[in-house]
């Protein structure tokens, strides 16, 4: 009894690992499961899929520009590119640190014309972050957008601006509103 039990449960055991190679098998012969595939493995699918956002009937001239508030080198790679709305783009900006000390900093956008804002769509951008050089540091930083197809067609150039500016220690603090003195006394 005991060896008829071991039979059967090593032949469970055999029938369990033989089942993945076994359904794969069947799933390619039938072609049921087809997600299971890569793009390129599917009956009649595309190699690669094409990006049906880009809209290449229009081209849109982006400027960078990079403004400094305190020591900094701070410029974008390039000074303009033109791209398609849709198009995911990436632009690298490098800065450095000029003071002879350590400084925190961050960046603040603007765009040009004031609608092209809305339908410029940063994937990853150094702005949303502040950075911390050493003296002397340089670093680049990148910037990828999306201009949104639905922006305007009468816009064919974005001005995309940064001001770079210290925060922390070398930023005056806020001015508070101080308490009105009062005038007269109760009677």
């Amino acid at each position: 009894m005991v060896g008829k039990l071991c039979v059967v449960t090593a032949g469970m055991f055999a029938f369990g690992y033989a089942l993945i190679p076994l359904y794969k098998h069947i799933c390619e012969l039938t072609g049921i499961n087809v997600l299971a595939f890569g793009e390129s493995q599917v009956p009649g699918g595309a190699r690669v899929a094409a990006n049906t956002q880009v809209d290449l009937t229009r081209t849109i001239t982006v400027e960078f520009d990079a403004n400094a508030r305190g020591p900094w080198a701070f410029k974008p790679a390039v000074s303009s590119l033109k791209v398609h709305p849709g198009e995911l783009t990436t632009v690298l900006y490098e800065f450095q640190n000029t003071q002879g000390r350590r400084m925190s900093a961050q960046a603040i956008p603007s765009y040009a014309p004031r609608q092209a804002a809305s339908h410029f769509n940063k994937v990853e951008c150094f702005c949303f972050n502040q950075y911390t050089l050493d003296p002397g540091e340089k670093k680049q930083w990148p910037v990828a957008f999306v201009i949104d197809p639905k922006l305007s067609k009468d816009v064919t150039t974005i001005t995309l601006s940064y001001t770079f500016f210290e925060v922390g220690s070398g930023t005056p603090p806020a001015p508070t509103a101080a308490a009105p003195a009062p005038t007269g006394a109760a009677g």
